[in-house]
């Protein structure tokens, strides 16, 4: 990799429209104020770096499960996971991933297998990192359940300035590690409910990348513990 692939990075296509309207704007700042341009252009430039949508290495490793969002670990806690989603009524071991304006908002899958549940909840737009967001806030939810039968349940979360959920997979989808299935358009964060016997391989205040870090890992001795439908 050159030194411009590592700045001139690819952009999803969900940004178009966006950075066309930021730079039409500064065209017409421009024309009424010459020095408009300037701070223009530094958001058409953010703009187009907030859609920003990188090639990711995927762990070949079938019993891990990988970050779906880049962000931050904001929250590891134990709780029961929405009914639709289909998880049961123990409680599961919580992930949350939040994203702030600067990071790549491309949403990637967590394991290989197919969607069995997309569930959309309007709602609020509190702050993404407080815990009552995931109960609170506009929300989608996710189910994705391997060969074997393990679940893991995904939730984009809309925050303070994200608006806009966007999911591109719906019931029977199809998603190998590290695809894409949705975005959020800026700021927001991602819970990820992790099977029970899944060994946590992050701790608060970790970076994650998503596609790359690995969130837990199922192990051999995890298989007989998840996957159960109730």
């Amino acid at each position: 990799m050159n030194v411009l692939d590592s700045v001139i990075l690819p952009m999803h296509r969900e940004g178009r429209k966006f950075v066309a309207i930021f730079a039409l704007i500064t065209i017409i700042a421009t024309w009424l104020w010459q020095p408009l341009f300037w701070p223009g252009l530094a958001l058409t430039v953010w703009c187009y770096y907030f859609f920003r949508d990188p090639k990711r290495v995927v762990p070949q490793n079938p019993n891990a499960i990988i970050s779906p969002a880049d962000g931050v670990v904001s929250l590891i806690q134990d709780v029961v996971p929405p009914k639709e989603m289909g998880l049961g009524d123990e409680a599961l071991t919580r992930v949350s991933v939040f994203m702030s304006v600067f990071n790549c908002h491309v949403n990637r899958a967590c394991i290989d297998g197919v969607v069995r549940n997309v569930t959309y909840h309007h709602g609020k737009f509190l702050n993404a990192s407080l815990d009552k967001a995931s109960e609170h806030n506009e929300r989608n939810s996710i189910t994705v359940e391997r060969a074997d039968g393990v679940k893991v349940g995904i939730t984009q979360i809309a925050g303070l300035v994200a608006r806009r959920i966007v999911c591109f997979v719906k019931d029977g989808s199809s998603l190998s590690a590290g695809d894409r299935f949705g975005l959020i358009r800026f700021g927001s964060r991602l819970d990820i409910y992790l099977p029970k016997g899944a060994a946590l391989q992050v701790s608060l205040g970790q970076t994650t990348i998503a596609g790359e870090t690995i969130l837990a890992d199922l192990g051999d001795g995890a298989d007989a513990q998840v996957g159960i439908s109730k």
